[in-house]
């Protein structure tokens, strides 16, 4: 007598057999679930709400109420201590039908039953079904706080308006007059041009570097003007007779950044030897060598009260320095990649620095970070320029220069260079920026040989020309 095999079966298969064959056995009705048991739904749905809103203290009862008051508004809320959620699927209230209700633990009592009128902050839970399977989010009882991030002050977009050709080579640096009627240029074809600001006319060439010209300042106390060269020469010249009146040797390589000092007759020159020196303009003599940077010091501003000079360097630090005794007050590690631009803001105590990583604010005079700039424009930016009317722009080296809102860090333009006939594309690059006097112009000094001017847009406004602003998330800013 041959045995037929038994067919091999799962455990859930043989479970759910015994499930049905046990409904069939008890079941009343067949082929149908039981009613559901309204006391245990109740008590899960108790600790389900217990677990999800323990931690919400109720703040809708106010501390002046009396205990009969209470006693009154426990009573209204019924033996059950229910909530009712009204609902699509909940229209029986309206008709007089049985109401749907949440179960409110010990650690709610009486939440909703409070007047809501009350002075104190109520909570209120907002059905969107009128389903008790559905899932509770605790969305609907946080206290919705407002962003603490500025919201950006709305800036015209900005345009070109001019291009200026006449230098033989890449324009490095940038100084305008502070009398505002002309601006100097400095190239890497070894020349200083000087040209008409309203006009855009060259009105003089200055030579006498042997190497390309970095850095140009113009004093706004003398009839002087300084520049700096990869020559290693920091020259003074005579406005009144176009011609070098004074040289500061001891600078050991290419001189990158200088500055004059706004109140004292001193000048301070930076360079390839990672020293920040610093010179008398009139007896050409070397006061300090602020030496303690790793790397070439790349950018460098003045102001009349401490910290008197801060300087970045490509070795991503920005040090703060006490002139009186030439050492360091504060070095600020902030970034991780070379910091190549800075500007301080003309009328707030606060400046900014700008990396290849990102675009900081500082405060002054001590330091304090403030934020960083809401987006990255991911190049190595190489110079940077800020108005009062809080517009701060950033040029890069891939010819990239975006505008930014200074008060939130807000980027509401970006613009692409756009190279002059002839020229490669890979030399859409911006080395030097810089508002005139009054804020309202901009000039760009670019790879392409050419100067460029912009500014405003005359004929946009809020509406042709909305504010795209999402706050940040996370909130770390230091609010001044």
């Amino acid at each position: 007598m041959e045995v037929e095999p038994v067919e091999p079966q799962s455990l859930k298969k043989l479970s759910f057999k015994s499930l049905k064959r046990a409904l069939d056995l008890f079941s009343p009705v067949h082929q149908q679930l039981a009613p559901p048991d309204l006391e245990s739904k109740k008590i899960r749905i108790n600790y389900k709400v217990n677990a999800e809103y323990g931690g919400i203290k109720n703040t809708a009862q106010p501390p002046q109420q009396t205990n009969s008051a209470a006693k009154d508004n426990s009573q209204q809320a019924g033996s059950s201590n229910t909530l009712a959620l009204p609902g699509p699927g909940n229209s029986d209230l309206q008709k007089g039908g049985p109401q749907k209700a949440l179960v409110v633990g010990p650690a709610m009592p009486s939440t909703a039953t409070n007047g809501l009128g009350s002075q104190g902050k109520s909570t209120v839970v907002v059905s969107s079904s009128g389903s008790s399977e559905r899932n509770f989010s605790t969305s609907a009882l946080m206290e919705r706080m407002p962003s603490k991030w500025p919201r950006p002050v709305w800036h015209a977009p900005w345009k070109n308006y001019r291009v200026i050709s006449g230098h033989l080579g890449w324009v490095r640096s940038v100084a305008v007059d502070p009398s505002n009627t002309w601006f100097a240029t400095g190239s890497a074809d070894r020349t200083i041009k000087i040209w008409d600001l309203a006009s855009g006319v060259l009105k003089l060439t200055l030579t006498g570097h042997i190497e390309q010209v970095r850095g140009l300042a113009i004093s706004n106390k003398h009839t002087y003007m300084f520049s700096a060269g990869d020559d290693k020469q920091v020259k003074c010249w005579d406005l009144e007779q176009n011609k070098v009146i004074r040289s500061y040797h001891g600078h050991l390589s290419g001189v990158y950044c200088l500055a004059i000092h706004p109140t004292i007759d001193i000048l301070l020159t930076g360079g390839r030897d990672s020293v920040c020196r610093v010179w008398d303009i009139r007896s050409k003599m070397q006061i300090h060598a602020l030496s303690g940077h790793e790397n070439t010091v790349c950018s460098v501003f003045t102001r009349p009260t401490d910290p008197q000079v801060v300087t970045g360097s490509h070795d991503s630090t920005i040090k703060m320095w006490d002139l009186r005794y030439g050492k360091t007050m504060l070095t600020l590690t902030n970034h991780k990649k070379s910091v190549r631009a800075m500007a301080p803001h003309p009328k707030e105590q606060a400046f900014a620095s700008a990396s290849a990583d990102n675009i900081k604010k500082f405060t002054l005079p001590k330091g304090e970070f403030c934020h960083n700039m809401l987006s990255q424009q991911k190049t190595i930016i190489n110079a940077m320029a800020v108005n009062e009317e809080g517009v701060m722009v950033t040029g890069g080296d891939n010819g990239s220069m975006w505008f930014w809102d200074w008060k939130s860090g807000h980027n509401f333009q970006q613009s692409q260079t756009i190279v002059q006939p002839g020229s490669l594309d890979s030399e859409a690059g911006i080395y030097a920026l810089t508002y005139d006097v009054t804020g309202t112009r901009l000039i760009s000094c670019e790879a392409d040989k050419t100067i460029k001017m912009w500014k405003e847009d005359d004929n946009a406004t809020p509406e042709t020309h909305p504010l795209n602003f999402r706050p940040p998330k996370d909130i770390r800013i230091l609010i001044r």
